[in-house]
């Protein structure tokens, strides 16, 4: 209501005055409080944003005295804030980093709840967490949500989604141990959601993909809705117009996982167009747990994904490298356009390396299989 709106943009200015007078208990209330009113709304404004700030070095300093419940309300904090569009306020790494070795020292301690949020916040941070922390974290606590048998529905939901993220990020790391036990929790937990016939959207759409990541026949049938941003269609005319015999599908659903932006049928080829949504603060470098999930997902089931970041996309002179990667992908000789260089996340102006892109952000081994097909 327009009386609630006006209560917390009255008190928002507070936290920063009185930010050296929260005990840690108070400094976790409020940003839980901040986290719970964005997700159900509130407007992320120039405000919250300051005061989320003016807490992010409370936590660091006050990281001895949070209690598990504690800790747990402020890593959900955390990435619903991000999840829901804060940038990446000056701290926030810190803060995460301050709060991460604490989830393995308290692991005994969490309840069910705490734990589902725990894999889901640290899960939806993508890499702002080093994978190795994760592995360690989900180590630490997935047994105990899996031999769990009073889990709720939005739990089993919450932690199959995680741990079909921290599989997709061992998957996406050629150097990193697999660690098998995750999909047998996967499959478990797989199971036990299915049992619980959930009838929304979300749920459904983690049944299928875990589903289709094991393996198996997925009992859900999803339909998807579709929004092509002026980004994607403007790449799409340009790369159309360049390769006119190009075949592109659009906003194709592929094995039941959510609808892809193009697809290059006759390659077995993704183009993502990525835009601020995909990655920790819209920052175009640091992608979320959701983007590495979807990519990974492809790759598994034999595509070459090729993603593109939005702001990389803004005129025709920005779009040719990347065409010009796609034509050389596509077995078209280079017409003699100079070889440009692009890591991801680049933000400099001579961006693409098509080939060094690709092949940082796609499995050399599903390249070859999906080249094979």
């Amino acid at each position: 209501t327009p009386g609630l709106n006006e209560a917390v943009a009255a008190l928002l200015p507070f936290v920063h005055i009185q930010k050296a007078n929260f005990n840690p208990q108070e400094t976790a209330n409020l940003l839980w409080a901040m986290a719970k009113l964005v997700d159900n709304g509130q407007e992320q404004t120039p405000e919250v944003n300051e005061a989320v700030t003016a807490l992010m070095p409370l936590v660091n300093g006050q990281k001895a005295n949070f209690t598990p419940q504690g800790i747990a309300n402020l890593l959900w904090a955390m990435a619903k804030l991000v999840d829901k569009g804060l940038e990446q306020t000056p701290g926030l790494k810190e803060a995460v980093a301050a709060l991460l070795p604490l989830v393995n020292a308290h692991k005994a301690d969490f309840k069910s709840q705490e734990i589902a949020n725990l894999l889901w916040a640290i899960a939806k941070q993508g890499e702002l967490v080093e994978l190795n922390v994760v592995t360690s974290a989900f180590e630490s606590l997935v047994y105990r949500i899996s031999t769990n048998p009073q889990l709720s529905q939005p739990e089993i939901s919450m932690s199959l989604w995680a741990l079909m993220v921290c599989c997709a990020r061992l998957f996406l790391d050629s150097n990193a141990n697999k660690n098998n036990l995750f999909e047998k929790h996967m499959d478990d937990l797989l199971t036990r959601l299915e049992n619980t016939s959930p009838d929304n959207g979300d749920d459904q759409s983690i049944i299928t993909m875990a589903a289709s990541w094991l393996g198996r026949a997925c009992p859900v049938v999803r339909h998807y809705h579709t929004n092509i941003s002026k980004t994607q269609a403007d790449f799409r005319d340009q790369l159309q117009s360049s390769i006119p015999f190009l075949k592109i599908e659009e906003e194709k659903s592929l094995n039941s996982l959510p609808p892809v932006d193009l697809l290059l049928p006759d390659h077995n080829i993704v183009i993502e167009v990525q835009g601020p949504s995909h990655y920790v603060g819209g920052d175009f470098k640091t992608r979320k747990g959701s983007t590495l999930l979807k990519i990974a997902m492809l790759q598994k089931v034999g595509f070459e994904v090729i993603e593109i970041p939005a702001n990389q996309l803004l005129n025709k002179d920005l779009m040719k490298p990347y065409i010009d990667q796609i034509e050389i992908r596509i077995g078209i000789p280079p017409q003699g356009h100079d070889s440009v260089s692009l890591k991801r996340g680049s933000t400099d102006a001579a961006y693409v390396t098509g080939e060094q892109h690709l092949q940082e952000q796609t499995n050399p081994a599903k390249r070859k299989k999906a080249s094979n097909q």
